[in-house]
């Protein structure tokens, strides 16, 4: 299935599509609208030391989208983006650089947060509900640089995810045609309001169909209950999940380790590479899905695991104490350009 942007202008969309705001402003304001929040998505760069735990995987330069959610310079992003990022700034619609500062990133989300020091020149997008989304849904797909970096789609797709890194969505919106620059992007429903913040490129957008090339966006709803505690704690609210420090896939009803984090807790309890995980805590692992929820479903992060894996036809079992993931990364100090 071959899916082509259904509109190339966000103005077009949002005239023909976005029957509130026209039922409501008219025509003449929808289009003023639509160019609030096409400059509402500001590029985003990070800088990240060499050293840093992320920057062999992500690189130490790192560009995507910001969108403006408040009128106090708050940014909304994709957290990798600024993960142990030392140094951010932002590129208004106008080309004109503002520098920025860290404010959170929560990983069970996969949110990030980062504050302007200095005007935007822009106002904000207003929250949508993205649980209102459902398959067939026109959507806009807004990156920085305006209509141009704006397409069109489809939503294609409300199902789990489940990412190698320790990262799982019960719920997360997949669309099609894929946007090239979807680190950050915003998903804009036709009232033009935000319901979701581009995570990934994907080969499987549709389930249980032929391959459809799209992006995963993480639902705004998951933000609205942590909001407070990532402006307050710099991450989300209640205590944090156990971490392994494993990378894995699933393969054939096995969850297998693709890798683990150097100097993690499952490398120093001696977890390796190519290890078959068997069970989490006496429950049988054959899902992704099923290795994160029961992991998560252990305690807290520090608590202790118990993990079998297959190895060469042996069953292994390591009982360690999980990390926290706030430890484990570098903590990022917002040092502005």
């Amino acid at each position: 299935m071959t899916l082509r942007p259904l509109m190339n202008r966000a103005a077009v969309f949002l005239l023909l599509m976005g029957v509130a705001v026209l039922s409501t402003v008219g025509a003449s304001r929808a289009q003023d609208r639509a160019r609030q929040i096409l400059d509402a998505v500001v590029e985003l760069n990070a800088v990240i030391p060499p050293d840093a735990r992320t920057a062999r995987g992500l690189g130490t330069f790192r560009r995507g989208n910001g969108i403006i959610i408040n009128d106090n310079g708050l940014v909304l992003t994709i957290g990798y983006l600024v993960l142990e990022a030392t140094r951010i700034s932002l590129v208004r619609a106008d080309g004109r650089t503002v520098p920025a500062e860290y404010v959170a990133y929560d990983y069970n989300t996969g949110f990030g947060l980062v504050r302007a020091l200095g005007a935007l020149g822009a106002g904000a997008i207003p929250f949508g509900d993205s649980s209102t989304v459902s398959e067939s849904d026109r959507i806009l797909v807004v990156g920085n640089g305006g209509s141009h970096a704006t397409i069109g789609a489809l939503v294609v797709s409300r199902r789990p995810y489940a990412g190698y890194w320790e990262y799982m969505l019960e719920d997360a919106i997949f669309t099609a045609p894929a946007h090239d620059n979807w680190g950050g992007a915003a998903l804009i429903n036709s009232a033009g309001e935000l319901i979701g913040v581009g995570s990934l490129r994907v080969r499987d957008a549709q389930e249980n169909n032929s391959p459809l090339t799209g992006n995963m966006f993480v639902p705004i709803n998951l933000l609205k209950p942590i909001l407070a505690d990532m402006l307050t704690n710099g991450r989300g609210g209640g205590p944090n999940r156990p971490y392994l420090g494993v990378f894995s896939r699933e393969l054939f009803d096995l969850v297998v380790i693709t890798g683990v984090a150097q100097d993690g807790p499952a490398a120093r309890a001696g977890i390796r590479r190519g290890d078959v995980v068997f069970s989490i805590g006496g429950q049988r692992i054959t899902k992704h899905t099923e290795f994160y929820r029961t992991l998560w479903s252990q305690g807290e992060a520090g608590d202790e695991v118990r993990v079998e894996v297959l190895r060469n036809g042996n069953l292994l079992e390591f009982r360690f104490k999980s990390g926290d993931r706030d430890d484990f990364y570098k903590t990022p100090r917002g040092e502005s350009f």
